[in-house]
Formats: C-alpha cells, sequence, structure tokens
C-alpha cells in the first residue's frame, strides 16, 4: 500500500465486545429467549447418551426396550432440532437488524468525513469492509454462531451430566481439559493478528483490482499494463500467503486438540474398566459416561473447527465497529445558515501529502457579488483552492472566513448556502427528480420545472422516456457527461446558494450542446458570487477579476486586458490558449 494512503480504523477487542453487549441489551426479551431455547436445545441433546447407557443395562438384564429407547431418542433429536431452530430464528431478529445499523452507520461516518481524509483512504479497503466484512458478519450470525452457541451449551451441560452419573468418570473426562487449556493459549495469541492480518491483505488486493479495473483504457494507452498487472499478482500472492498461515496454525493447533481426545478418551475407558470390575459402577453408566465424552468433542470439535470463521468474523466486526466509531457529524440548526458576504481566504497553505504543499500562503478576499477567474498550468493548485473556498474542506493552514466569521468545518452546502460544480457529476441511482432535489428536498415539481426551464434543459428532460420520472444510473437509463453536466447546473439554480464555485463546470462545452451550456452555467452564475476555476480562458475574460496562480501561489491579478497588458504569465496562458483555437 502506498505510504501516502491510510486504512480506517479498526476497532479494539474491548470496544467490539460493548458493542455487541449494548446490540444483546437493546432487545432484553429476545436475548432471554434466545439463550433459554439454546439452553432448551442442549438439555435435549443430553436424551440419546443417557437412554444408551440405560439400554446397555437392559440388555445385560434380558429386558427388551427397543421400541422405547426408540422413540426417546427420536423425541430428544426432534426436540434438539425444534428449539436449536427457534434459537437460530430469534438470533436473526436480533443480529440481522443490528448489522444493518451497523452498516448504515459505518457508511454514513465515511461519507462525513473530511474530503482530506477520505482521499487518503483506500477504495479497497472501504469496499471490503462495506461488503465482505458485511458477508462475514452475516455469514456467521447464521452459521458461526449458532453452531457456537449450541456447542457452549452441549459442553456445560455433558461435563455436568457425566459428573452427576460417577463422579470419578467426570474427572476423568476432565483429564483432557488441561491440554485444550494449553492448547488454546497457544493458538489464540498467534491467531488474531493473523485473521487481522488477511482482512487487510484483502482489503488491499481489492484495492489493486479496483485500480487495474478502472484504469484499464489508460493503462493500455501508455502501455503501464505489466506495471498494474504485478501489483494485483503482489497483492494477491500476500492475500493468499497470509490465508495458508491461517490455516497452517489452525492445523497445528487442531493436532494438539486430537492430543487431548486421546487423552480423555483413554482415561474414561480406563477409569471405567476399574470400577466395573470393582463393581462399584455398572457398564451401563461407563457406555454412558463414554458416549457423553465422545458427544462432548463432537461439540468441542466444532467449536474449533469453527474457530477460525469465528476469529475471521471477529475481525471482520471490529472493521466495521472501527468506522461507526468515527466521530459522528454533527448536524446544523435550522438557523446556522452561513450569511451572504465577503468570502476571505487568509494564509491559506494545503498539504495532500505532508511535506509537498501545493498552496502557499494564500490570500483572497471575493466581495459579495464579485465574480473571480482563477487561472493557471496545470498542477497550479486551482482546483485545490476553489474547493477550499467552497468550504469542501479545511487547509492545512490559514483560514476561510465568511463576513469575518470562520465556516463550520461539519456545515453542509445545503445550510452555507456555498456550493461546487465540478466537471464529475455522479448519476446517482434514482429519477432525474431525485437527482436534481438532492439540493433542495422540499421542492415540488413545479419548482424543478422552473429551474429546468431557467437551465435551458426543460426540452430535452422532458423528451426523456418518463421524463422527470425516468431512472438513472447505472441499471437505468444512461445519460451523456453533457446531459448529466447540465442537469448539475439545474441542481444549483434549484438549490440557490449564494456562493458558487465553478471548476471545469462547462468541460463538455465541446460537444453539440455547448452553446447550451454556457448558457446555463451563466443562468448559474447570474446575481450571485462566484469563484471560476477557469480550465478554458474565455471564462475568464468575462469575470470581474482574474487572478493567475503558478506552484500554488497567486502571482497576478487583474483584468482580462490589464493583465495582458502586462505581458506576464497570464499573457503567455492566453497566447497559448487561443493560439491553439481553429478559426
Amino acid at each position: 500500500m502506498s505510504p501516502d494512503l491510510e486504512i480506517l480504523p479498526i476497532a479494539r477487542s474491548r470496544e467490539t465486545y460493548t458493542f455487541v453487549w449494548r446490540t444483546l441489551a437493546a432487545d432484553r426479551w429476545a436475548t432471554v429467549a434466545m439463550a433459554s431455547l439454546f439452553v432448551l436445545a442442549g438439555i435435549a441433546g443430553l436424551v440419546a447418551p443417557w437412554v444408551l447407557g440405560g439400554f446397555t443395562d437392559d440388555v445385560g438384564a434380558g429386558r427388551n426396550t427397543v421400541v422405547s429407547v426408540a422413540l426417546l431418542i427420536a423425541g430428544g433429536a426432534l426436540a434438539e432440532a425444534l428449539f436449536g431452530g427457534m434459537a437460530v430464528v430469534v438470533l436473526a431478529r436480533v443480529g440481522e437488524p443490528a448489522l444493518a445499523e451497523l452498516r448504515e452507520r459505518a457508511l454514513s461516518r465515511t461519507l462525513h468525513l473530511p474530503v482530506g481524509r477520505l482521499e487518503r483512504t483506500t477504495t479497497g479497503d472501504l469496499l471490503s469492509r462495506l461488503s465482505d466484512d458485511v458477508r462475514t458478519v452475516s455469514e456467521g450470525l447464521k452459521g458461526v454462531v449458532p453452531m457456537i452457541a449450541n456447542s457452549g451449551v452441549a459442553i456445560v451441560f455433558t461435563t455436568a451430566s457425566v459428573l452427576t452419573l460417577d463422579w470419578r468418570l467426570g474427572l476423568a473426562m476432565l483429564s483432557a481439559a488441561p491440554v485444550c487449556v494449553l492448547s488454546l493459549r497457544w493458538y489464540l495469541p498467534r491467531a488474531r493478528p493473523l485473521y487481522r492480518e488477511q482482512r487487510i491483505a484483502q482489503g488491499e488486493r481489492a484495492e489493486a483490482l479496483l485500480t487495474g479495473f478502472n484504469s484499464a483504457p489508460t493503462s493500455r494507452a501508455f502501455g503501464i499494463g505489466p506495471l498494474l498487472l504485478r501489483q494485483i499478482d503482489e497483492t494477491s500472492t500476500r492475500s493468499a500467503n497470509v490465508s495458508v498461515a491461517v490455516y497452517r496454525r489452525l492445523l497445528e493447533f487442531l493436532n494438539r486438540y486430537n492430543l487431548a481426545e486421546l487423552v480423555g478418551l483413554g482415561a474414561v475407558l480406563c477409569v471405567g474398566f476399574l470400577i466395573v470390575r470393582g463393581h462399584t459402577a455398572t457398564v451401563g453408566a461407563v457406555t454412558a459416561a463414554s458416549l457423553y465424552f465422545l458427544r462432548l468433542f463432537g461439540p468441542i470439535g466444532q467449536l474449533l473447527f469453527t474457530f477460525d470463521r469465528f476469529l475471521s468474523m471477529g475481525a471482520a466486526l471490529s472493521r466495521l465497529v472501527g468506522i461507526a466509531m468515527l466521530p459522528s457529524p454533527t448536524m446544523p440548526d435550522a438557523g446556522s445558515n452561513v450569511a451572504e458576504g465577503e468570502i476571505a481566504l487568509v494564509g491559506v497553505g494545503h498539504e495532500y501529502v505532508a511535506g509537498k504543499p501545493v498552496l502557499h500562503d494564500v490570500t483572497l478576499r471575493i466581495a459579495p457579488g464579485e465574480r473571480v477567474a482563477l487561472v493557471g498550468g496545470t498542477g497550479a493548485g486551482k482546483t485545490t483552492l476553489g474547493a477550499i473556498a467552497a468550504g469542501m474542506f479545511q487547509p492545512t493552514t490559514g483560514k476561510v472566513l465568511v463576513d469575518s466569521r470562520p465556516i463550520d468545518a461539519n456545515l453542509s452546502a445545503a445550510h452555507s448556502g456555498m456550493f461546487l460544480v465540478t466537471q464529475d457529476s455522479h448519476a446517482f441511482a434514482g429519477t432525474v427528480r431525485d437527482f436534481l432535489t438532492l439540493a433542495k428536498p422540499a421542492a415540488v415539481d413545479e419548482d424543478v420545472n422552473q429551474a429546468l426551464i431557467a437551465a435551458f434543459a426543460d426540452r430535452w428532460v422532458a423528451a426523456l422516456p418518463d421524463g422527470l420520472d425516468t431512472v438513472i444510473g447505472d441499471a437505468g437509463y444512461q445519460l451523456t457527461p453533457y446531459q448529466l453536466q447540465h442537469l448539475a447546473l439545474v441542481r444549483i439554480v434549484l438549490g440557490d446558494p449564494w456562493f458558487v464555485v465553478m471548476d471545469e463546470a462547462t468541460a463538455e462545452a465541446g460537444s453539440s450542446g455547448a452553446r447550451v451550456l454556457e448558457r446555463a452555467a451563466e443562468a448559474v452564475m447570474t446575481g450571485r458570487t462566484v469563484l471560476v476555476v477557469a480550465h478554458r480562458l474565455t471564462q475568464a475574460r468575462s469575470a470581474d477579476r482574474i487572478l493567475v496562480m503558478h506552484n500554488g501561489k497567486i502571482v497576478e491579478e487583474g483584468t482580462h486586458d490589464r493583465l495582458l497588458a502586462l505581458k506576464g504569465r497570464y499573457a503567455e496562458l492566453w497566447r497559448a490558449w487561443s493560439g491553439s483555437r481553429v478559426g
């Protein structure tokens, strides 16, 4: 993973246990019912060994009890299945809604992260948490947790039954316990870090795969396909190696487990032989104890064979809880809108990577109603400065003031009245109406139609298959980049902000709808304070003031004509840009 990237936080064990406890306590009666059903299932599971032990003595005494024994065993098995199934249903009722809420909370916390922090987060880490980790926990709730609960109850009740049957046989059976405990003490400290490392490695692998897939056209154009394939190979190999290490450690643990079973069963048989020969216990009692022990190691075996899945589930849950524990966003009050006023950036500097500043001590003031253009070469810092001015993220140094008051970092665009329009407009899954009303959820169709007319988008939207009800997004009607850009401008008209940052917002103006898109942009800017990040210098020409950036600093300032007369950096950019135009 690149040193400039970060993974999202992972909860500690205590924090994860606290989350589980609070989830169970939230629905106390369902939790009690679930525990009771698991206990009843465990008791029902003791019927078969107890009946078979008695049947052994009956056979020795010449009594024929086959039918009654068969009926009792069948009844016990049916009761065990019934109670166990009901317990799983109640568990799902408690666990699945809690998991859904956890996923929603994790996604909400992620979406409210500062933009700079979110950009340093790997896509693979986030995707693996909200997909793979959620699936791991969900599958664990259906299979691992019920099996562990059933096994735990069976172990407790089986041990108690043997001790009640004959304390000597019980002590013999418990001779396996020290071997099991020592095996667990050896395994757990070595396994937990491996499972956590496994989840991280899977996130890095997902990141490499996504990067390779999304950049396929670019990699072919520049011939860097082998480099991306090597990254995928390295992350996949690391993920596979960690998984192999996990299972190798599990196999080493199972060898120790088999030794414990050998010790315990050998002790029960030896003690049973001695007490039967001494006529202090019956063959049926020893048979029942042996069957109890074998039944005991059945649940223990299930417990151990699913322990890797349980640890994997715990690691996945801790990664989800880690995101959910991020600070919750502070929702602004209804009356906390930022009042329109002068925008001031004072001593602003910014670093995406420590030690590599992209902005250097920038001071800028924009008067109410003024239209200011930012121009400069690629990498000059224009987009970063525009995003900071719009309140998208906090600068590393310096501050942003509106009417001499700092902008609240938690204030949403809807409350601040400060919108950012970029060339990248995402088609959210939903209708055209849903896409537009993101800027004003309370808007009615009349408001939407007026905004469409104001931005000259009413005709082509009406021509869509279902008009405003046309479903767009990956699974819906595919809008062109020009149409998406146009709708983004309509959304600004509908939201009616007082300050707009236009960062290449008419990037599709080279298409057949260039003139319409330019008119829509003009409608967005009219009557508002505007900062235009002008990649096309015709946008700068009509601005009240032009700021020229170079290497993260403002090096020139003035009107179009004045800057041309200076014959400086702006004049060079203008000559280079205008000379490239045909006609």
